[in-house]
């Protein structure tokens, strides 16, 4: 699929907790567009340009490229990290000072609503330009005002040296002979289920990692594999051009798709390294040890998962042997469905701070993502897989997920599923599913109560 498939996908975003900040009516400098920057030259009078940053985890990497944008045009950029969790909070407290953030970040359509009295329409600048597909941006009405830099991706990790050992098996009893004819969930099915009755054969424990089910690590399940039978149940609502937007309005989810959560679950179940009743003790670092030392051949999780596995001491998988597979579940449009793709990152402007601070800012994101410094950053330290169309084929991530998610991106006649889980009511909904879910893989729950307590939990929550 062209990235341009992936249209609408700019509201399917994952909500950050705790987005009660209401900032009234648009003003009009918000509204007006603005001249287009040149990347990597100062803008005269701008003095010192602030960026807020929402990943602790990447704070050191932002503070290099502070000094390096600093050293190379002159202009110094304060970067400011919130404490985990605690960005909303900061970012309130940030924006009414004299000396406000410049450069800010939003989850989205969401947090637009939120800060839209502070965002400043990007619409002719050169880093709207540079958007492989311009549909991923925050809009609204004729203007721009959030820029996505980074997008990630999920789906059935598999290592390919195993599968091509199953795929050259004599007594195999699945006629396929490569991972291009598995692409919908019944071949999926017979073909793991061969495998796990030749798992010896394979020199594997189980066709899947441990499905994590322990309190606190049931995220995979309960939010990213719930993602995909609720995106076809928004998007089956065509009251609403947008899937999040369908979802946000249902009020009494159906969980329509049950059937097909249930195919793949099962699947993951009872094709794994662990016994469903243990599964209440595994966690997600579990899974990917397993998938690392070559005890599975298969685990769900995204390209964010290439570093757990590259550091597991013992790590058998080779990285050109790392490859994705679409969650299939058995939906009449298997064949043309690809990863789930999504993103919660877009960069804002403070339409309160002066023309100067603007403009000052604006260049210095197009330098980030346009000159040949700051793109080394963004690929070899930030690691992020950026949707711009300034990077080359050479400048894209290394990592073999973020490659795959790339190729994927890329297939002609594939649909990516998009990010619906910020529809979903709350922490504590999605909590309840995955106490469900644990009893069922434990025995101690048929499916029917398990749709129940879906169907239950997300009607409460909402009404909350």
């Amino acid at each position: 699929m062209k990235v341009k498939k992936l249209l609408g996908m700019a509201l399917a975003l994952t909500l950050v907790a705790g987005l009660a900040v209401g900032c009234g009516n648009k003003n009009e400098n918000a509204g007006t567009s603005n001249t287009p920057s040149n990347s990597g030259t100062a803008t005269k009078g701008a003095g010192e340009i602030y960026f807020l940053n929402f990943k602790p985890e990447i704070a050191p990497i932002y503070e290099k490229i502070a000094k390096d944008y600093e050293a190379e045009t002159g202009v110094k950029v304060k970067v400011q990290t919130a404490a985990a969790g605690t960005y909303e909070t900061q970012l309130k407290a940030e924006i009414a000072k004299s000396d406000a953030p410049t450069i800010f970040q939003m989850n989205g359509p969401v947090g637009y609503q939120n800060w839209k009295d502070y965002t400043l329409n990007l619409k002719d600048t050169k880093l709207y330009s540079y958007l492989s597909d311009q549909s991923l941006a925050v809009t609204d009405g004729d203007g721009v005002y959030g820029i996505p830099y980074v997008v990630e991706g999920y789906g059935i990790i598999y290592n390919n040296a195993i599968m091509q050992k199953y795929f050259a098996l004599a007594d195999k009893a699945v006629s396929v002979s490569s991972m291009e004819e598995v692409n919908d969930f019944a071949t999926l099915k017979a073909v793991v289920e061969d495998m796990t009755a030749k798992k010896d054969q394979l020199g594997i424990k189980g066709v899947f990692s441990s499905t994590s089910l322990a309190a606190g690590e049931q995220w995979r399940w309960q939010t990213h594999l719930a993602n995909i039978p609720l995106y076809y149940e928004f998007k089956d609502n065509t009251e609403y051009d947008n899937t999040i937007l369908a979802g946000l309005a249902t009020n009494e989810a159906q969980f329509k798709y049950a059937d097909n959560f249930k195919n793949i679950f099962d699947l993951y179940i009872n094709n794994s390294v662990t016994k469903g009743t243990l599964l209440g003790s595994k966690s997600v670092t579990d899974s990917m040890a397993e998938f690392a030392l070559g005890q599975s051949a298969m685990v769900q999780n995204g390209n964010w998962a290439w570093g757990q596995i590259n550091e597991v001491g013992g790590n058998v998988v080779k990285a050109e042997d790392i490859k994705f597979l679409p969650v299939y579940t058995g939906m009449p449009d298997d064949k043309s469905q690809g990863l789930a793709i999504g993103t919660e990152n877009y960069f804002a402007i403070n339409s309160k701070v002066s023309p100067e601070k603007q403009q000052a800012s604006i260049a210095f994101l197009e330098w980030l993502f346009s000159s040949d410094k700051g793109k080394a950053y963004v690929t070899n330290e930030l690691g992020f897989i950026a949707p711009f169309n300034t990077f080359k084929d050479n400048e894209k991530p290394a990592d073999p997920l973020a490659k795959e998610v790339l190729a994927w991106m890329e297939k002609d006649g594939i649909t990516s599923v998009p990010w619906t889980f910020a529809a979903f009511p709350s922490e504590e909904f999605k909590n309840i599913f995955g106490d469900a879910l644990l009893q069922y893989a434990q025995g101690n729950q048929t499916w029917d109560q398990v749709v129940t307590a879906f169907k239950d939990a997300w009607k409460s929550e909402k009404a909350k």
